[in-house]
């Protein structure tokens, strides 16, 4: 991996104002630490750093360069504004060349699985990154999964993968990294009357309200006794028949 020339400028501590002015002219606040010195607070150019991290991304071996001395870094850590994602601060280790790191470096899936393609199954991608070992000089800038042998219910394990002499893997040699499942569909079955029961049967029609005694065509309540002879309501004249009068003076 090459190293990439970035250009530092010290800075001291300095306040919440002073930062702001920092960040409007284009440039971040940072620190560097590390490899046993101690560390230093700069300021990079924003643009420069968003470059390295699209071509190099986290695993891009840097030459920090600060006054008129270089060190070999990569970046540890970035904050971001929550809304607009520009750059608030980056963190850069301090490595040596000569001396073996661990890093993750990203799966990139290469290829069409016949078995996706031909048979209808599903690619399922289990490890996006992986944990290596190796020279700072030595980091791939991913690894490469081929997938266009896959057949239905084939997988690639950790230990097939092909890596870059002088890196070495740190996880489970028989993890699974991608393989083609099988799609299952499950039909329902329909219950045997249901449809019918559901054509032939009669909406319920509930009548709002509450049905007054002596309703006309009103059945009578279940238990409700009969009326008793007398009773003023029992013997309402009927609709349309009018009372008889007695005779006066008798």
């Amino acid at each position: 991996m090459n190293e990439i020339v970035l250009e530092a400028e010290p800075r001291p501590l300095a306040t919440k104002g002073e930062v702001k002015t920092m960040r409007t002219k284009g440039r971040v606040p940072g620190i560097a630490y590390g490899d046993k010195e101690s560390p230093m607070t700069l300021s990079v150019d924003e643009k420069s750093v968003l470059s390295i991290l699209s071509k190099g991304g986290r695993n891009a071996l840097i030459s920090l360069k600060v006054g008129g001395s270089s060190h070999a870094v990569l970046i540890k850590e970035i904050q971001r504004h929550p809304i607009t994602r520009a750059l608030r601060h980056v963190d850069f280790q301090r490595i040596s060349l000569k001396k073996k790191i661990e890093t993750r470096v990203p799966v990139h899936v290469k290829g069409e699985a016949p078995g996706v393609k031909v048979g209808g199954g599903v690619l399922e991608h289990l490890v996006r990154d992986i944990r290596v070992r190796c020279l700072p000089t030595e980091i791939p800038a991913s690894i490469d999964v081929d997938i266009s042998t896959l057949q239905i219910n084939q997988g690639i394990r950790a230990k097939e993968l092909h890596l870059p002499q002088g890196v070495e893997i740190l996880m489970d040699a028989e993890s699974v990294i991608v393989h083609v499942l099988t799609v299952h569909v499950v039909e329902e079955t329909p219950v045997p009357g249901a449809a019918v029961a559901a054509t032939t049967a009669e909406p319920e029609v509930i009548k709002k309200g509450k049905v007054e005694e002596g309703e006309e065509g009103a059945a009578p309540a279940a238990g409700a006794k009969p009326a008793a002879a007398g009773d003023k309501k029992a013997a309402a004249p009927a609709a349309g028949k009018p009372e008889a009068k007695k005779p006066e003076g008798k």
